[in-house]
């Protein structure tokens, strides 16, 4: 999540209006890999225990300004929300207002809202590049005003600050304390400007099990940008208390009801796309930030984290189809889970990782055509065209495989469709935040589960680098088939150098690792393409007046083939010349 330099004052419940104050003034308590946010409790409350961390439900008799907090407070988290959105056919709204977990479970028939909303920025979008939104909300007679900021390593988790405002114009002053203060001169030496307006009907209910409250609002209404409109249909789960785990079990018990898409794309993600008309941004996956000392469950958890998260930011381009990095980018996610489990399996029998595994690799596997063609159409094909104008066929060749993509394509909005994709990805959701790799694991494994994290680190890339290593012995004499198994250990090598080397803190050993693992993936990714390149053409069944470009195609790529050979060798002794920066001799940098 984007913080400002240091996190904003909170006022208490007393502050007058039109003073920022966290929604719904709740106190947020920090929980080592969990943000938990509860109202004050009844005076004389005592302190419980919530996954072995102590939080004192006493309430605060202080009524004076929280000051901001200092450096050494960095770690604290700001006010905000937790929630996800769950995205269903119009039609189907009201069914599921009826379901079971709802119908059961709810305090009441709830409440019923009308609510418009402007998002407002800068002509150059400075909030918006900086992981920020600034919206004004009517609802009634009451006008609040909100900043939010993005997600950066919770897939539930955004800051949210409001304040009440006389209508639905902003008033920047009041946002100013939440906003970066490397931004502030910028948006005072500019106007804000309304770029899209949300008119939403809004069925609020507030739903409690054992493990926490939730309030469920079902969202209908429209998002219009000029002459532009996008049609918003959303159940909308948000925690007022206890663990995000509940979140999960309501998303799952309706996933099972109906059709539902989860997804973390904002209504102010998809307001400002549409004002611009581009499609969903696309982001590479972040580091996780690993401390030294942590244990190994800890660890787990924070790389699980990481990993779904990429898996939600890249389902919007995925699903939206225009921007091809948006397949490339969730194929991505899915292997860096798949690895992510793999690496647990190290660490003993732990549950549920191979059922988990399985889902990653059958969605996977329905991507990976369409990605495929993505780089054969976007890269291959324009390029070796481009480069023998004398060749006829490329366009009909394209044509071919144009056909061959958009039914890749189909494929793969089938398998995003699919209720299988929903129940999978909430279901990994609900197990990443109960920790469900701990049930029924022997007294051995959860031992281990305890250790530092680094003790870990150290064998399980020892292993794998040994394991590249052997594989690549004799390297200029290898065959391209073990060529291709030398690819996969080093993939799965540049895995866990980016879920692990955090342990090791910002080494010189660390970067130089890195940059040469990379180097050597991106080489034997090159040479691994041209297979598939191969593949393709034999699969595509070209026309006479397609058959030259394509064997031009097969030969341009056997003769660069050749010429990837000494660079290829050159990378690799690169890379085994660098130091492993989790051996003693690396420590010493």
């Amino acid at each position: 999540m984007l913080k400002s330099d240091a996190t904003p004052a909170r006022k208490t419940p007393s502050a007058p209006d039109r003073n920022f104050v966290p929604k719904d003034n709740k106190r947020t308590q920090y929980v080592p890999g969990f943000l938990r946010q509860r109202e004050a409790a009844e005076p004389g409350a005592e302190a419980t225990i919530v996954e072995g961390a102590v939080i004192d439900q006493t309430p605060s008799q202080d009524t004076t300004p929280v000051p901001e907090p200092s450096s050494s407070n960095a770690a604290a988290r700001p006010a905000g929300e937790i929630e996800l959105k769950l995205l269903v056919d119009a039609d189907r709204m009201a069914h599921f207002n009826a379901a079971p977990i709802i119908a059961t479970n709810a305090r009441n028939k709830g409440t019923r809202k009308h609510l418009k909303s402007i998002y407002y920025d800068t002509p150059e979008r400075t909030l918006r590049r900086n992981g920020l939104s600034l919206r004004v909300r009517q609802s009634g007679a009451r006008f609040v005003q909100t900043v939010k900021t993005d997600t950066a390593d919770d897939p539930l988790h955004r800051g949210e600050w409001e304040a009440g405002v006389p209508s639905l114009a902003p008033d920047l002053a009041l946002a100013m304390p939440f906003i970066p203060e490397k931004l502030r001169g910028r948006l005072e030496a500019q106007s804000l400007e309304a770029v899209f307006t949300a008119d939403i009907h809004r069925h609020a209910r507030i739903v409690d099990l054992p493990s926490g409250t939730v309030e469920i609002a079902f969202d209908q209404g429209v998002l219009t940008a000029g002459d532009h409109s996008m049609p918003v249909s959303e159940i909308e789960l948000e925690l007022k208390s206890g663990s995000a785990s509940t979140i999960y079990e309501i998303a799952l018990r309706l996933a099972e009801h109906g059709a539902v898409k989860p997804s973390i794309h904002s209504k102010s993600a998809r307001g400002f796309d549409l004002a611009a008309g581009t499609p969903p941004s696309v982001r590479r996956p972040s580091k996780p930030r690993l401390d030294p000392s942590v244990a190994l469950d800890e660890a787990f958890a924070t790389i699980l984290r990481s990993c779904f998260l990429h898996l939600l930011q890249s389902l919007p381009a995925a699903e939206d189809g225009r921007n091809p990095e948006g397949v490339h980018q969730l194929r991505v996610a899915l292997r860096r889970l798949r690895s992510a489990l793999d690496l647990m399996r190290s660490a003993g029998a732990l549950s549920n990782l191979d059922m988990l595994r399985s889902e990653a690799r059958w969605l996977a596997q329905d991507l990976s055509a369409a990605r495929d063609w993505d780089v054969f159409q976007l890269e291959t094909l324009p390029t070796i065209a481009k480069a023998c104008p004398s060749v006829a066929g490329f366009d009909a060749l394209g044509r071919a495989a144009a056909k061959c993509q958009s039914d890749a394509y189909r494929k793969a909005h089938r398998a995003l469709d699919d209720r299988r994709c929903a129940i999978f990805l909430i279901g990994l959701g609900g197990w990443i935040e109960t920790r469900g790799w701990r049930n029924g694991v022997a007294a051995e494994d959860l031992g281990q589960l305890a250790e530092p994290a680094v003790n870990f680190a150290q064998r399980v890339l020892s292993a794998q680098y040994a394991k590249v290593l052997k594989r690549g012995r004799r390297f200029k004499s290898l065959s391209a088939e073990e060529l291709h198994r030398v690819r996969l250990a080093t993939k799965r090598l540049r895995y866990l150098s980016e879920f692990l080397l955090p342990l090791f803190e910002d080494r010189k050993s660390v970067r130089r690792f890195s940059r040469r693992l990379a180097g050597l993936q991106e080489e034997l990714g090159a040479f691994n393409d041209m297979a598939v390149t191969a593949s393709l053409l034999d699969g595509l069944g070209t026309e006479p007046d397609s058959a030259v470009a394509a064997a031009a195609i097969a030969g341009w790529q056997a003769r660069a083939s050749v010429g990837v050979q000494p660079a290829l060798q050159s990378t690799w002794r690169d890379f085994t010349a660098a130091r492993a920066p989790w051996s003693r001799q690396a420590e010493q940098d």
